[in-house]
């Protein structure tokens, strides 16, 4: 893959991952060889076999030369950018799952390939899914204002937002300030709870970032709203609205929204995060139990690879969001709407953005929290899906997960150049 290719993937990945201000300088670098990860990376040998489960009744492998690259995307791990990876590939042209890295570095035990993670930024498909559900249902107007259905919340200075504009980030709302500038800070408040009501108000006591419709510019904040739209028209909480409406008709046991709850419940694979040290150094920290109020209905679902796997294949054959609806997650804004400050292309539609690779177009979704990257992604026609959780070391830094973008290319190939 050439370097303008691999400097696209790059920038497709990391859009989602960050989602309000830029993450810390610090992160941007990942020492080749971090101390904390020295004793790690000599694990058993028996880690660097990367095995593929067995294939559902009825399924046939994908070609060799794929699985070779899927083996190798994933093999040596634990690395100095990830501890583990879970990968889930499906479709017609084939399926193929492996895992690699280990369950945690205390102990070295291989990772649990049917492990829970933090999705991230994965949960706005669920949240924008809901909100067109109930756009069907005749609950909520695509063209009507927030304001319209949140007057006590939204002021008058964002009167013209409207559902739309939230679900594809032209909306204009700027991200809720006060949550730090730096790793240190965040981990320092990794247990603080904050409210989405008041997130909101702090948002939208802003000035406008720009005319609604204008512009976009991807934030949580556009997902705060919508979740508070979801509580508003349904007197219900979103997530057990979610719950009612995907999770239990889909049979999603193992996904699960943690409200105000750090932990990871159930058998997972331990995050952890590179930290620079006062003498300029590097270390680990274990970042799995953190809280996640500051995300909600824009990041904070729990999963597995199989519960994702099935959703997306749900979702894209129409069976989440039904009839003209759906094509909202499939159809990008007008393309005199440029992304904010960078004036590039607008690239996400309501919960998914999309990318052409191997000559093939890409609608996903990335996810970051501490110590874990997700993704879902598939060709419209089911041919090929793709879901992976890398715990990674560098999550959510400006900077692409190597190891995950190893993976998308395995999948898929690399993308188109230009």
């Amino acid at each position: 893959m050439n370097a303008r290719a691999r400097t696209l993937l790059a920038a497709a990945l990391v859009l989602g991952i960050a989602a309000g201000p830029a993450a810390p300088a610090a992160l941007a670098h990942v020492p080749t060889a971090p101390a904390a990860l020295a004793g790690a990376s000599a694990a058993p040998a028996a880690l660097a076999h990367v095995p593929a489960a067995p294939l559902p009744v009825g399924g046939h492998a994908v070609p060799e030369a794929d699985a070779t690259a899927l083996r190798a995307a994933i093999s040596g791990l634990p690395a100095d950018d990830a501890t583990a990876a879970l990968v889930r590939v499906s479709g017609t042209d084939g399926s193929w799952r492996g895992s690699s890295g280990v369950r945690d570095l205390a102990f070295g035990r291989p990772a649990d390939p049917a492990g829970r993670f933090r999705a991230g930024s994965v949960t706005k498909v669920f949240t924008a899914a809901t909100a067109l559900q109930l756009v069907g249902e005749r609950k909520l107007d695509l063209d009507r204002t927030a304001r319209h259905y949140l007057p006590e919340l939204v002021p008058p200075s964002y009167g013209e937002v409207t559902v739309r504009q939230l679900l594809d980030h032209t909306s204009g709302i700027p991200a809720a300030p006060g949550f730090g500038d730096t790793l240190e800070e965040a981990y320092a408040h990794r247990f603080d709870l904050h409210s989405p009501h008041e997130m909101a108000a702090s948002a939208m006591a802003q000035a406008p970032e720009f005319t609604p419709g204008r512009s976009q510019h991807y934030l949580n904040i556009n997902y705060t709203v919508l979740g508070l739209l979801v509580e508003k028209v349904t007197g219900d909480s979103y997530a057990h609205q979610v719950g009612e409406r995907i999770l239990r008709p889909l049979g999603l046991r193992s996904t699960s929204f943690p409200g105000t709850d750090p932990e990871i419940r159930g058998p997972h694979n331990r995050g952890y995060q590179l930290f620079t040290t006062p003498g300029g150094g590097t270390e680990l920290r274990d970042v799995t139990v953190w809280g996640v109020t500051d995300a909600w209905a824009a990041g904070d679902i729990i999963s597995t690879t199989a519960d994702l796997e099935r959703f997306t294949r749900a979702l894209f054959a129409g069976k989440v969001v039904r009839g003209p609806l759906l094509e909202e997650m499939f159809t990008l804004p007008d393309t005199s709407v440029r992304t904010y400050r960078t004036g590039g292309p607008a690239q996400y539609s309501a919960g998914l953005s999309v990318m052409t690779l191997g000559g093939r177009e890409v609608w996903g979704k990335t996810g970051g929290r501490w110590g874990y990257n997700a993704l879902v992604a598939a060709t419209r026609d089911l041919s090929r899906t793709l879901v992976y959780s890398v715990n990674s070391t560098d999550a959510k830094g400006r900077d692409t997960n190597a190891t995950a973008m190893d993976i998308v290319v395995a999948a898929f190939g690399a993308p188109e150049a230009g």
